[in-house]
This record gives structure tokens, sequence and C-alpha cells, in this order.
């Protein structure tokens, strides 16, 4: 199904084909389970056809911007100056963290035994 055919539908049909893939899904779901699916990649197809109504549908809602009006009316990105100074503060925080993480990694690996012995029977009898 094609997003340009389904644009030119009223909004009570979309609504219907909306119920109608709906139950197709659940078919297809009902028939993978039970074997009897011959084609599964119509699973597939269904949920992704029940996707753009039900996305065309949200876009027909009053209030809802659609992205070509949202982008036109979009005002300018703030300077790109402002934004390399967190991302500095991020990285200091990062480097503080991992030297932390060796750290205690050290002090932990200072403290563990020289060789652990095995726990298996025919390795703990030819040590």
């Amino acid at each position: 199904m094609k997003a340009a055919d389904l644009r030119e539908k009223s909004a009570a049909d979309l609504n219907e084909l909306r119920a109608s893939l709906a139950r197709d899904v659940f078919q297809n779901r009902l028939k993978n389970f039970t074997n009897r699916l011959d084609d599964t990649s119509a699973m597939r197809k269904t949920r992704r056809d029940l996707a753009r109504v039900l996305t065309l549908l949200r876009a027909q809602q009053p209030g809802v911007v659609t992205a070509p009006a949202a982008a036109s009316q979009a005002k300018p990105a703030a300077p790109a100056e402002a934004k390399p100074a967190p991302a500095k503060k991020a990285k200091a925080a990062t480097a503080k963290k991992t030297e932390a993480k060796a750290a205690s990694g050290e002090a932990k690996s200072a403290a563990a035994p020289a060789k652990k012995k095995s726990t298996k029977k025919s390795e703990a009898k030819s040590s």
C-alpha cells in the first residue's frame, strides 16, 4: 500500500482500514503460531501498512504540525560557541571516572591471590 494512495482517503476510510489491518495483524500472528501461514513476510507488510495508516490518522488530527511546515518555521540554530564548553566538562568528568576505576582496579588486583586453586577434580589431582 502506497502512502500517496492513503493520503487521498478520508479519515473514516482510514479508520476502517486501520481496524481491518489490526485484525489482519492478529490473524497473521495466530496463523504463524499454528504453522498455517505460508508467507511470513505478510506479517511484516501488514504491520507496516498499519503503521502508515496510523501515522496519517495522527497527522490529520487538529493541532499536529507536519514536518515540512515545522522545518520552514524553525528558528535559526544557536551559535556554535556555547556547545563546546559543556563537552569539555563532560570529557573531564569521564576522564576522572576512568582514572578512579583504574585506581580501584589496581587496588583489587593487588589484593587478589597470585593463583586461584582449581575446583575441578581432574585438575586438583594432577597438581
